[in-house]
Order: C-alpha cells, then sequence, then structure tokens
C-alpha cells in the first residue's frame, strides 16, 4: 500500500519533470525558428521567394515561380518567373534537364460541377542525370523551404519529365477537390497533400 505521502511526493516529481520537458521543447523550438538557415544543409531563403510566393498566391501575378539553390551563397533564389497566361508545357520546359530544382505552379482546373478552381503545386524536381551533391543539398533543404511557402497544396517530387506531367497534375487536382482525407493507392508514394481546404 502507498502512503499518501508518498504519493504527494511521486505526483509533485512527475509534475515537476513534464514542467522541465515543456521548458527544454519550448527553449529548443525557439532556437530552430530562430535560425536562419537550415541546420541540415545550411541554406537560407531569400527574402524574395517569399515575396513573390504571396504574390502568386494572392494576386496571381505569376503562373509559376522556379527556384534555385545558390551554393556559393547558400541561399534559395529565384531564378525564373512565369507571366499568368503561361502554359503548362511552358512551364515544364523551363525546368533544366540535368538540375534540380525547386517550383510552384499555380494549376487551374474545372471540377465536375463545373467550377473553376485552384490549386499551388510545389514540385521538388530532381532529375537522374543531376549531380549527386545537388540531389542531396536539395533533398535536405526542401522541408524548410516548403515551410517558408505558407500556401502549398500539394506536392509533387519528380525525377522524370512524365512523372510532372499534365495529367498528373490534374489528377491529383481532380482527387483533392473530391476528397478531403484522400491517401491514394500505393503507386501515388511521390504525391502528398500538404493541407486540407
Amino acid at each position: 500500500m502507498v502512503s499518501p505521502l508518498n504519493f504527494s511526493w511521486y505526483c509533485s516529481f512527475l509534475i515537476r519533470a513534464f514542467e522541465i520537458t515543456v521548458e527544454i521543447s519550448v527553449v529548443s523550438s525557439n532556437f530552430v525558428r530562430d535560425d536562419p538557415a537550415n541546420a541540415a544543409s545550411g541554406i537560407a531563403v531569400h527574402d524574395d521567394c517569399k515575396l513573390r510566393f504571396l504574390e502568386l498566391k494572392a494576386k496571381r501575378t505569376f503562373r509559376s515561380i522556379v527556384f534555385k539553390i545558390e551554393e556559393k551563397q547558400k541561399e534559395v533564389i529565384v531564378e525564373k518567373l512565369g507571366d499568368p497566361e503561361q502554359s503548362y508545357e511552358d512551364f515544364a520546359a523551363s525546368l533544366p534537364a540535368d538540375e534540380c530544382r525547386y517550383a510552384v505552379y499555380d494549376f487551374d482546373f474545372v471540377t465536375a460541377e463545373n467550377l473553376q478552381k485552384s490549386r499551388i503545386f510545389f514540385i521538388a524536381w530532381s532529375p537522374d542525370t543531376s549531380r549527386v551533391r545537388s540531389k542531396m543539398i536539395y533533398a535536405s533543404s526542401k522541408d524548410r523551404f516548403k515551410r517558408e511557402l505558407d500556401g502549398i497544396q500539394v506536392e509533387l517530387q519528380a525525377t522524370d519529365p512524365t512523372e510532372i506531367c499534365l495529367d498528373t497534375l490534374q489528377e491529383w487536382a481532380w482527387r483533392i477537390n473530391n476528397s478531403a482525407y484522400f491517401l491514394g493507392p500505393k503507386e501515388d508514394f511521390n504525391l502528398r497533400r500538404v493541407e486540407d481546404d
């Protein structure tokens, strides 16, 4: 049988242990949040990337944005801006065949109910022919960079142009529109829902 004194001591011990854990968690999360560069890769995000993305999202002044990591400056920068009339084929052609990039594309589509909708796709472009070092830097920086772009709705990871064809975007946009919690079949492991409507 446990005496009330031991039980009281045990409860206060657990409460203090929980408080210490919470304090450590808060301190470590503040440390990570204030760090301007990605801890895994050391890559920072230029402010222009966030500003251009906000313009795409809010004002729709661009159809697409292609981002590049400047390895010498260790920073993600805007490489190309696609005007609002840009076709998807022009956007896909703007991705280099042998270099990694991040890209954002504002995809318009019509639902089965004949409503005009739009989804913002984040594309992590990492072709098989790109350098291994470049693939590693882009892969380790992706999540941090994506967090800077608030409003991404779909993420695509592609190594080949066939993985980002127009049909893939249309199918994914249709799935998101018709299912709030779509998990997808196993063959769609490279497509991931980022946020709900």
